[in-house]
């Protein structure tokens, strides 16, 4: 059942919900970021702007972008980092010829970079073992991010703002994943770098000492952290998902490298959800019994201790997935063409505007439905809470 009215009343219903929150998670995957930008477009259009961001490498950028501006320039800001990732010129000529201006588009990115991102570092090619230094050892260099980044993100105001920032990196010493919160640290132009250093491409960031590369490597979507936060509140996550977990069997060795890539980033989602799930689902299990309890045992220190385990938060999570694009390959994240940046920019827009007028997370749950999952179409969205009670 849709909600009619305004997208903003609907999303305000988690906001008084025990101290709600909107949340927004982006993926890390390159060129199909720019699906994460029309996400934005359609929230801000419609006035709701997330309480918190989480992203990792692209994701941690478009994020930066957003939280690092004032309401009124953010989307400005976002779409201006995107019209400089765009790489034009003669790539358009080809467009008689479908998927190869984009195809010749992406190869010129591996050759050349993409001005304003990132550009070859000759140095790496010199030889396998000679040293570079960590700030050099990687076949691009992103001092060109760097500028970019330093051009359109304010840094001071992310401290001082709202959304709360959070970004994954992945540590190299330890191969642990680091969360850089905006509530905890200071939110610098190197946590963003860090985010975004995908080896052997770009190098590694030092961090406090400490070298990182990019998040997507241990955890592509952060989703983890929500539930992992202290104290939990009622949620309504909007998780933006680039790469797709379902494909059909590949035939050519192009389609397996193309379906590799999508299973690598995708981040085992179903798995990271059934995860979740089951755990917030003890934790209302938890809080349910507590309340059977007579008052003589509830309030004993050492029953105290164990309900304190529980929680009755609920989270709705409404996956967004980046559609397949006629003639992609696996090139499709370096694929900075001006067709596939608009093309993905206006699906995200697209497919977010569905998800807000639909408003799904409306509604009646049970007291053990703890993670809500709302498929991008209405014939597949399920309450994935909703186990038999003996059977499981």
């Amino acid at each position: 059942m849709g909600w009619d009215r305004s997208p903003l009343d609907a999303v305000n219903v988690i906001r008084r919900q025990a101290n709600g929150q909107v949340v927004l998670v982006l993926q890390g995957g390159g060129a199909l970021g720019a699906y994460q930008g029309g996400v934005y477009e359609a929230l801000h259009e419609a006035k709701v702007e997330p309480d918190w961001i989480i992203g990792t490498s692209i994701g941690a950028i478009n994020a930066s972008i957003i939280a690092g501006n004032a309401v009124g320039q953010r989307l400005d800001r976002l779409k201006e980092f995107w019209r400089r990732m765009e790489r034009h010129a003669l790539w358009n000529l080809f467009s008689a010829w479908p998927g190869a201006a984009d195809s010749l588009s992406a190869w010129a990115t591996v050759t050349g970079g993409i001005p304003g991102f990132f550009e070859a570092n000759a140095r790496a090619f010199l030889g396998a073992h000679v040293p570079l230094g960590t700030d050099s050892a990687g076949y691009y260099s992103t001092a060109p991010l760097r500028k970019t980044l330093t051009d359109l993100v304010d840094f001071d105001l992310i401290s001082h703002n709202t959304p709360r920032l959070m970004v994954g990196a992945a540590n190299v010493r330890t191969s642990m994943m680091r969360y850089f919160d905006s509530r905890e640290v200071e939110i610098k132009l190197d946590h963003i770098m860090a985010s975004g250093a995908l080896p052997p491409a770009f190098p590694a960031i030092r961090v406090d000492g400490e070298l990182y590369w990019d998040g997507g490597i241990l955890s592509n979507t952060p989703t983890e952290a929500i539930f992992d936060d202290n104290p939990r509140r009622n949620s309504l996550v909007f998780a933006v998902h680039v790469w797709n977990p379902t494909g059909p069997e590949p035939n050519t060795i192009w389609e397996v490298l193309h379906r590799q890539k999508d299973i690598q980033y995708s981040s085992r989602i179903a798995n990271h959800i059934a995860r979740q799930r089951e755990v917030h689902r003890l934790r209302h299990v938890i809080s349910e019994l507590a309340k059977h309890l007579p008052d003589e045992i509830r309030t004993t220190a050492a029953v105290r201790e164990l309900a304190a385990y529980g929680c009755p938060t609920r989270m709705h999570v409404v996956r967004l997935l980046a559609p397949r694009l006629d003639n992609e390959s696996h090139l499709k994240d370096i694929d900075f063409s001006h067709s596939g940046i608009r093309q993905r920019w206006q699906a995200g827009y697209a497919d977010t505007c569905k998800a807000l007028a639909r408003a799904p997370w409306i509604g009646e749950f049970g007291p053990l439905d703890a993670v809500v999952l709302h498929e991008p179409e209405a014939t597949s969205e399920v309450i994935i809470e909703k186990l038999p009670a003996a059977a499981e």
